[in-house]
């Protein structure tokens, strides 16, 4: 039950918080599987396809500063309501989506703004709301790893429903799973929302924003996460299509992406758990760095169902363990008033990245027929985004009293 505060409990917020995650990335993590189905379907190129999630994936991040901004002054209900009842929308409007266009405007436009409302930047503002500071890092882990654990549990499933009902039907039916996030979001109705006050604020919108970009360390966490867009999008979306050209099953390729949900639910946790005891810069660094590794690692080797399954397992331990600890370096630094929305910038360079990765693996897949450019730029990029975290200051910024009130 909620206590009787002007916070929610923390049992409460993580377990509709998670909840709610695991639904939302859960379903989105499965897209890579409709590629191939929807593109033979429809006489499109892969291009296409990945054109419109790179769409999705740029309407998530932009959108997701508006959400954020609103979750901020009036809390998250409404807008986790609105982001479920655009996830169906958009979900069933992919389904049968005619053209090119329609298709972006749904898989890409719809599903985008719904993800906005749904995910990380609007949860992890109810969490640094609600949740203590020395309990923060570990909250926003278990909110990741529930993420992570609708990658494992709904990705196979996605694949079952493709195969059994067709790629439109199995569409459908997730429009009407993702309504189930709906009265999950009444566990979320913060009380000072319910009350019609918004908690006070020493800064305006504006002068956060002002304060944030001119701080280098925010513009580092923004290039860092940039770089994990691209790697994580481009890998969740193309492997399939990656390893069926190169003669393995379509099996394969579910069990892969579930094993990266499945072993991401540990390494988000522990990321989370980790940033409570050691600076978050260096568990940045060490992930980038590690996937980099790892990556170079799985080009080496020679491609088995086993290799695959190695690096997704080892992948996974990486895939969003850079999530609670950006987030919470950007809580430590600025606070937890105008958190959502300054994550939600944050976020929208990941996005930015992400749609890089996506659109560029179908891009330069059309024109070369290989993904091994871009393997090569993530690899590299990997790199670029650990040196990046390193000069990072985690220490709260120092303000001169209440500048001004929102």
């Amino acid at each position: 039950m909620t206590k009787i505060t002007n916070k929610l409990s923390i049992t409460q917020v993580l377990i509709c918080g998670a909840a709610i995650v695991t639904l939302s990335m859960g379903i989105r993590h499965g897209f890579g599987l409709w590629l191939q189905p929807v593109t033979q379907a429809q006489g499109w190129s892969r291009e296409t396809f990945a054109f419109s999630i790179g769409i999705q994936n740029l309407t998530w991040g932009f959108a997701g500063i508006f959400a954020g901004m609103v979750a901020d002054k009036f809390g998250a209900f409404r807008v986790i309501i609105g982001g479920a009842m655009l996830y169906a929308l958009g979900l069933i409007g992919m389904a049968y989506a005619p053209t090119p266009l329609t298709f972006a405007l749904t898989a890409g436009v719809l599903i985008g703004m719904a993800q906005a409302g749904t995910t990380y930047a609007v949860i992890y503002g109810v969490i640094g709301r609600n949740v203590s500071l020395e309990k923060r890092s570990w909250a926003m882990g278990v909110a990741a790893s529930a993420g992570s654990f609708g990658q494992f549990l709904m990705v196979p499933a996605e694949g079952f429903l493709i195969n059994s009902l067709g790629w439109q039907q199995a569409l459908v039916i997730l429009g009407f799973a993702a309504l189930l996030i709906v009265p999950l979001a009444w566990g979320l109705h913060e009380p000072h929302c319910a009350a019609g006050t918004a908690p006070k604020r020493d800064q305006t919108i504006v002068q956060a924003l002002k304060e944030a970009f001119k701080y280098p360390s925010f513009q580092l966490l923004m290039a860092g996460f940039f770089v994990c867009g691209f790697q994580v999008v481009f890998i969740g979306v193309h492997m399939p299509s990656y390893l069926k050209d190169k003669g393995l099953s379509p099996e394969v390729a579910s069990y892969a992406l579930a094993l990266i949900g499945l072993f991401n639910v540990f390494g988000t946790y522990a990321a989370g758990v980790l940033g409570q005891r050691l600076p978050k810069k260096n568990i940045l660094a060490f992930i980038y760095l590690a996937r980099a590794i790892v990556i170079s690692i799985f080009l080496l080797v020679p491609l088995s169902p086993m290799s695959v399954y190695l690096f997704s397992s080892v992948m996974g331990l990486l895939w969003l363990s850079t999530v609670p600890p950006t987030n919470a370096t950007v809580a430590q630094i600025f606070g937890v008033a105008h958190l959502s929305m300054l994550g939600g910038f944050v976020f929208f360079s990941h996005q930015i990245g992400s749609f890089m990765g996506v659109w560029l693996g179908g891009y330069l897949y059309d024109k070369t027929g290989s993904y091994d450019i871009v393997w090569y730029i993530a690899i590299a990029l990997g790199v670029f985004a650990a040196l990046v975290n390193l000069p990072v200051k985690e220490a709260a910024i120092h303000r001169r009293p209440l500048q001004a009130t929102a």
